[in-house]
């Protein structure tokens, strides 16, 4: 019955929209142009959708198969998208500014029917027709438009609400929702044309990366997978949590990576674990900014992600947060036995995209202040829901990253590098536990550490760490090995807030994808207090592009990680292929050392004993904040934590300094200076 009614209101949207497209009743010529637009679109993924129900789809000529592909992008895509009603600059120059940041948003939403024809997810590809048509009748009574247009969006995202966040938990939690893993196991990965299967934007990254891994020995393949699979497995060792218990695992990782990611769920099967993987979400209610989580491929605009990333600014309010808040446990109510065996992610980055630096649109919508404590509440609150079915003490996950093809244009140079990578992520575990040892029993001796910068470089921090009582058994960083965080190369702290303070300073850094030029971040108590970067002629969009997308609109956030890379392997190698700019923090972090703004490491797993390889207890698992946890839980996490890296060519000196006053260097001009760790310095020799 329910099918038999979706589909009478699917063939009714669909109708009522050629008749859109073929005879618009809108005088207004800008928003006539606008529903025409769109209606063509629409229509087109109809006709798409058709043929793929049609049977044989995936057997097309891979030429049809890619025209398809593009003629469904083809209005977003590079310079097309400065003439698109996706670009909100675009729309309002067509429509007025109120008109246009609404319409806007709405074509963008309208863009996810191609996956949700992909995946056959008529309900979801349903209702996003019927509000185009309401939205059309606004448009056409042409009574206080801009209005009626907000709140058919208003009511359109809260009514299905706990339909579209229910889906998106299931997503994480059941293994039947399969439309990827079928993917992954039942084609002829020799045969590309399986990637237009998912219904994204394919590229040449796409399709070299999947030819490339084609050309790799089966034996090559299940040791990258082991690195990744092991890595999973040893963090629940590490951290002292029994994996025994866990039924489930979450692939998140990029398209083209296929042949890597089956073989990948073998060994996870060989564990006992079944593996969901569930695509980056296209609903806005379910996205986090323009980042993407989940499975995705090469985006095929990113200024557009980013002009979007506040889309939600058209109808959160106080009523709307509570609304989703109750949607979220809701739905984790209703899967909390899988919630209960659900192991956390194993995640697989890429990285080697030409470097983006972002447009900020004063069109593009963003939250009032108002709007931005009401994320910051839900942030909160939405993380301690999730803890409590996903208990952070019993989850566990690992991160690994792997280089695009268009991280060089010379074919030959993206192999070395591929190659380059898998040697990274493999380095000797021995030799390395031994030697971060060392700088360790350094930094256990002392009341705090110094990092001063070199050159332009104005840092200037000092990091105070907690006392050990029982030097015998007690210890303050962590080594960092290759498990969780591959690859391995650095050890790490939470900080004292109390007294650290200073300014942190670097050159050039990319955060959450986006760059930042000569950022500084200055710290009282281990709190940011100021901040600025050079990106903008205007200092005060500097500062709004800091705390929309790194602070993520709270005022401030803590320190909750201070670290020190030993991966000279890694800087070295970047430098050789000038690809410095291009490597993703997961690496970044592991070639000089690291302050982290926001949660500790720890997060929501304090309470863990954890040790290191010599048997010491870690005993800095909490701050001053995160100890919260006990007495106001609401102000004890932030859900995010973003690591900042001064290369060791800006760094002047890392010392530890005694209670006495006296210090031990553990780096001078950028070289290891601390004796038992002249090996890290040899590959500045090469």
């Amino acid at each position: 019955m329910f099918e038999d009614n979706l589909k009478e209101r699917y063939g009714l949207a669909i109708d009522r929209i050629a008749e859109i497209k073929e005879n618009s009743e809108i005088e207004d010529a800008g928003l006539a142009a606008y529903f025409t637009y769109t209606a063509e679109f629409l229509l087109l993924v109809d006709k798409w959708n058709e043929k793929r129900k049609a049977g044989g789809y995936d057997k097309l000529p891979l030429e049809e198969l890619q025209h398809w592909n593009t003629v469904l992008y083809e209005d977003i895509i590079g310079k097309q998208y400065d003439n698109s009603f996706a670009n909100p600059s675009y729309a309002c120059a067509r429509l007025g500014e109120d008109i246009g940041r609404i319409l806007s948003f709405l074509y963008t939403e309208l863009r996810g029917c191609i996956v949700f024809a992909a995946e056959q997810r008529k309900a979801d590809f349903t209702v996003l027709l019927e509000l185009f048509v309401e939205c059309y009748c606004i448009c056409k009574d042409g009574e206080n438009i801009a209005a009626q247009l907000k709140d058919s969006i208003y009511w359109y995202m809260s009514d299905y609400s706990d339909d579209f966040i229910e889906y998106r938990v299931r997503e994480q939690l059941d293994p039947s929702l399969d439309f990827a893993v079928r993917i992954i196991m039942d084609s002829d990965l020799t045969d590309l044309r399986y990637l237009y299967r998912y219904g994204e934007y394919i590229t040449e990254n796409e399709l070299r990366t999947a030819a490339f891994l084609n050309t790799l020995s089966q034996t090559e393949i299940e040791q990258m997978a082991s690195t990744f699979t092991e890595g999973y497995r040893i963090g629940f060792e590490l951290g002292n949590k029994d994996i025994s218990k866990k039924k489930l695992v979450n692939i998140r990782y990029c398209i083209g990576f296929e042949r890597l990611v089956r073989e990948e769920i073998r060994q996870f099967e060989q564990m006992g674990l079944k593996t969901t993987i569930y695509r980056a979400a296209q609903h806005s209610i379910n996205k986090r900014m323009h980042h993407k989580i989940g499975y995705y491929a090469t985006s095929p605009n990113k200024q557009m992600d980013y002009d979007h990333r506040f889309d939600n600014a058209l109808y959160l309010d106080a009523q709307f947060t509570e609304r989703k808040l109750g949607a979220l446990r809701f739905a984790y109510e209703q899967h909390k036995e899988a919630a209960a065996v659900f192991g956390g992610p194993a995640v697989m980055e890429v990285f080697g995209e030409n470097p983006f630096e972002p447009e900020d649109k004063k069109e593009a919508l963003h939250l009032d202040e108002k709007q931005q404590k009401l994320s910051v509440k839900y942030d909160s609150e939405s993380s301690a829901v999730v803890n409590k079915y996903i208990k952070g003490e019993e989850r566990s996950f690992t991160i690994i990253a792997y280089p695009l093809p268009e991280i060089s244009e010379n074919a030959d140079e993206y192999e070395k590098i591929f190659h380059e990578i898998v040697r990274i992520n493999t380095l000797d575990y021995n030799q390395y536990k031994e030697i971060q040892q060392t700088i360790i029993d350094a930094l256990d001796s002392a009341e705090y550490v110094h990092v001063k910068g070199c050159g332009n470089n104005q840092t200037d921090m000092r990091v105070f760490l907690q006392k050990i009582t029982n030097p015998q058994k007690e210890t303050v960083f962590e080594n960092c090995l290759a498990d969780v965080n591959i690859p391995l190369g650095e050890v790490f702290t939470s900080p004292v807030l109390k007294g650290t303070e200073g300014i942190l300073n670097v050159s050039s850094v990319y955060l959450n994808d986006l760059k930042f030029i000569n950022l500084k971040v200055s710290f009282k108590d281990g709190m940011v207090t100021d901040y600025s970067c050079d990106n903008f002629e205007d200092a005060k969009k500097g500062r709004q592009y800091f705390k929309e997308n790194v602070l993520l609109n709270h005022d401030t956030l803590p320190i909750g990680e201070f670290a020190i890379g030993t991966n000279t392997t890694a800087y070295v190698m970047a430098n050789q292929y000038d690809i410095v700019y291009k490597l993703p923090i997961l690496i970044v972090e592991k070639m000089g050392p690291h302050f982290a703004i926001g949660d500790t490491c720890y997060s929501r797993a304090e309470d863990n004993i954890v040790y290191n390889p010599n048997g010491k207890e870690i005993i800095s698992r909490d701050n001053e904040i995160s100890i919260l946890r006990k007495t106001e839980p609401e102000k004890a996490y932030f859900n995010c934590h973003t690591d900042i890296t001064i290369p060791y060519d800006e760094i002047g000196s890392i010392s530890a300094v005694s209670e006495d006053g006296s210090e031990t260097v553990i780096i001078e001009n950028g070289r290891f200076v601390l004796a038992g760790c002249e090996e890290l310095n040899k590959p500045f020799l090469k």
